[in-house]
């Protein structure tokens, strides 16, 4: 079978538009030699001259009347796929996004998030869906278009812009004991705790914390989020470690921070997508949104 060389198509397309090799090769930037040789490439391709004189002009052959349309479209076509995307218009972009991130997460931000997308992108719909563990495979596979929170230590694939740094804090309900004196790590460990948990048995950063001073806290009650760990420390006396900016909004609660007298770890709040879809124009537009809403900070 004969190998095709694509290259040849555009030439083609020129030759059939132009019908002069001079002309033709001045419209590709090539000079008249390399047009006649890719002509001659052509008729050997085709099995016909394609071009021929006709007194001091050049005409086609039937063949080549024949197949001019069905060269022009496939060239265009080629030339087309071959372009950059065309810029995204968010005001005309009917699209929705799969946004995982946990329930703290959506509780106090998908308000505003929306909030700008549909100022700006009505025909945009954000999906926000649980985040039952930090698997990968839903931003591998597509399910999942982008992610807020930490990125895990097997993504490495994985692309991330950080969003803002958060700080672990400890909440108890107001008027609790532990006000009574100042906190130290052994005070911290006198009372019950409520704690998030995505996986049973695995230690905390608070935990490890605590056993490098000879000391463990008393898990009482293992709840899906860190809205419930609040719920359940201010209706108790169990004491919770929650990230800061999850303390930003507490409706009805009457609950008292404290900062730790442990190091914990920093928390690098992070949107994190797959290269898939890195290049992607309505993707690119959706994190720059994300971004710019979280600018100053939660």
């Amino acid at each position: 079978m004969y190998d095709v060389d694509l290259n040849l198509l555009a030439a083609l397309d020129v030759l059939l538009q132009e019908r002069s090799v001079t002309r033709a090769a001045h419209r590709l930037r090539l000079s008249t030699s390399a047009m006649s040789r890719s002509l001659s490439r052509i008729r050997e391709a085709l099995g016909d001259p394609v071009l021929v004189p006709a007194g001091r002009a050049m005409v086609l052959t039937p063949h080549a009347e024949a197949i001019a349309e069905q060269v022009h479209a496939l060239s265009s076509g080629a030339q087309a796929v071959l372009q950059p995307p065309p810029p995204v218009d968010p005001r005309h972009m009917e699209r929705e996004f799969t946004i995982r991130a946990n329930e703290a997460f959506t509780q106090l931000y998908a308000a505003k998030l929306s909030a700008a997308v549909s100022a700006v992108a009505p025909g945009v719909r954000l999906r926000f869906v649980p985040k039952p563990d930090k698997d990968i495979g839903p931003l591998r596979d597509g399910t999942v278009d982008l992610e807020i929170g930490v990125i895990s230590g097997d993504g490495g694939e994985l692309r991330a812009q950080t969003l803002y740094r958060d700080t672990y804090i400890g909440i108890a309900r107001a008027g609790h004991p532990i006000f009574d004196a100042p906190i130290t790590p052994k005070r911290l460990c006198t009372w019950g705790h409520v704690v998030f948990a995505r996986r049973r048995g695995r230690s905390s950063p608070a935990d490890e914390a605590l056993a490098t001073l000879g000391l463990s806290r008393r898990v009482n009650v293992v709840v899906p989020g860190f809205p419930a760990v609040i719920a359940v420390a201010s209706a108790s006396d169990l004491l919770g470690l929650v990230p800061r900016s999850a303390c930003l909004a507490l409706p009805g609660y009457e609950i008292a921070l404290f900062e730790l007298p442990i190091r914990m770890p920093e928390l690098i709040v992070s949107q994190i997508w797959h290269p898939r879809i890195d290049a992607d124009a309505g993707h690119r537009w959706l994190r720059a949104m994300v971004f710019e809403a979280f600018r100053d900070g939660p």
